[in-house]
């Protein structure tokens, strides 16, 4: 019996382990998932390194929002290392000048002290808003907001804000490449994700429905399904 494919897994903003909860709980048969750790350093190229120093020789990817920012430095560290990619909810591009400006005013709430307002604050961005009302998947994006805590958060913001625009590198991609966005991602919205999609031979586009930018907490049936079709494929 074939061993399972390493899967290494990448968190977006504010978010841990427990974004990937579901894929992680139900890939576990064709899968040997690591969760990246975005918390230590405040650049995209740091938590890269960090993650390959103990990374197996071969592996799948994904990530979700900062979590595919992360994956282009992968392709940039270790291209011949990545078996096949997952990018969810996330873009090629640099930040604009105008979201550059709203992550500063995050940042200085934070180093004010506020950042227990941040996350009240991102919530309409991150999450579809029929699932407002749903007090279990408000209160676990929450916590964990709240477990990432305001000093890595900085961190992962300064990261974020220094990151290139990563559309020349689209065109080198060899690799099975999966691309899902929610419908109604407002943090970084479906157009973006056709643009990635089109720009990489044979990727495949998947449009989750009624779903916000946090696809895999919000509709994880569905992102999980279709990981699992990605990981399964030749």
């Amino acid at each position: 019996m074939a061993s399972n494919l390493p899967l290494l897994l990448v968190p977006g903003l504010l978010c841990n382990e427990s974004l990937w909860s579901h894929q992680i709980r139900f890939l576990d048969d064709i899968a040997d998932v690591t969760v990246v750790d975005t918390l230590q350093d405040d650049t995209l190229s740091g938590m890269v390194a960090r993650a390959l120093k103990t990374a197996p020789d071969r592996f799948a990817l994904g990530g979700l929002s900062m979590g595919g920012y992360a994956m282009f430095e992968f392709l940039r560290q270790a291209p011949d290392r990545i078996d096949r990619l997952a990018f969810l909810d996330t873009s090629a591009r640099a930040d604009t000048p105008e979201r550059t400006v709203m992550r500063r005013d995050l940042l200085a709430l934070a180093e004010q002290g506020k950042f227990n307002g941040i996350s009240p604050r991102l919530l309409p961005t991150f999450l579809h808003p029929d699932r407002m009302a749903d007090e279990a998947l408000t209160q676990a994006v929450m916590a964990m907001a709240a477990a990432v805590g305001r000093d890595a958060f900085i961190r992962q913001q300064k990261a974020i804000m220094a990151r290139p625009d990563n559309l020349p590198l689209l065109p080198a991609i060899r690799v099975p490449t999966l691309v899902i966005c929610g419908r109604q991602d407002r943090a970084t919205p479906l157009e973006m994700s056709a643009e990635m999609a089109a720009g990489i031979a044979g990727a495949r586009l998947c449009i989750v429905e009624e779903c916000g930018h946090l696809a895999s907490m919000e509709r994880p049936h569905a992102v999980t399904a279709l990981m699992r079709d990605w990981l399964l494929r030749d």
